[in-house]
């Protein structure tokens, strides 16, 4: 374990760079933070390096992340600053940047698929990732303009759901609903214009959701490129849904139907 006690240090400058999107894409990694989404971290999965605070380095037992990488020891003070989060745990990691096999996914058995049309708060789009892993979705597609995936308060809000569900960024939605013709799944929009209600699909088969903006909702380009609009029934007064709530609903129909096999 390697102390370190000074501003200056290259770490300390590199970690606190990572907080800008075109740094961590110029070097194909992101950071991690907290002990809970660290755990989550599937031992396939690249880890660069683990950054502790002296205080978490005296309370753990640091040898278990030894043994992949290695770990690195900042004075509380210093870890504190080159965090995201106001009362960070202790812990950070650097980790390459996450692939996935696009026709690996596809080639799945009546897979179902969550599409995002400029996803871009990161909240939403933390729980939208969480939400489809915890539903057995097969694959998130983002479209361009999204927010980043690597965006911290996005990392924080999936919970470590990142490392179980492929998801796909800067995706052209036009090639995506091309793909999903070719592999005859269907895609829905969630619209407000919708004729029919998601209870009323056979979402038993492949499927794909489509969702828009938070506050634009879905263009009428990428509502086009969908086989059927449907609506999520509201009989109260609210003019619509939290992009993330809706894109739950629609995702827990799919578990639904499917637990009735």
């Amino acid at each position: 374990m390697k102390k370190i006690e000074s501003r200056e240090n290259k770490w300390v400058k590199r970690l606190n760079g990572l907080k800008i999107k075109k740094n961590r894409e110029k070097e194909g990694v992101f950071v991690a933070e907290g002990l809970r989404f660290i755990s989550e971290i599937p031992a396939d999965r690249a880890v660069e390096v683990y950054a502790v605070s002296q205080t978490f380095a005296m309370e753990n037992d640091i040898s278990v992340y030894e043994k992949r990488a290695e770990v690195l020891c900042f004075s509380d003070t210093l870890f504190a600053a080159a965090c995201d989060t106001e009362t960070p745990q202790g812990i950070l990691a650097v980790c390459k940047k996450l692939e996935w096999d696009e026709a690996a996914v596809f080639a799945k058995h009546a897979p179902f698929f969550l599409l995002a049309e400029e996803l871009n708060d990161p909240g939403n789009l933390g729980t939208v990732i969480r939400t489809a892993d915890a539903c057995g979705a097969d694959a998130v597609f983002l479209s361009k303009g999204s927010v980043d995936l690597y965006n911290p308060k996005v990392l924080r809000s999936t919970m470590g759901s990142l490392f179980h569900v492929p998801v796909f960024q800067n995706v052209d939605l036009h090639e995506i609903s091309a793909k999903l013709k070719a592999n005859k799944i269907p895609l829905y929009a969630a619209h407000l214009k919708g004729d029919g209600f998601p209870y009323d699909l056979d979402l038993k088969a492949s499927c794909a959701f489509l969702i828009g903006n938070e506050a634009r909702g879905l263009s009428e380009q990428a509502a086009n490129l969908c086989d059927q609009w449907v609506k999520i029934p509201m009989p109260g007064q609210a003019e619509s849904l939290n992009a993330s709530v809706a894109a739950g609903v629609l995702l827990y129909e799919v578990v639904r139907q499917r637990l009735e096999r």
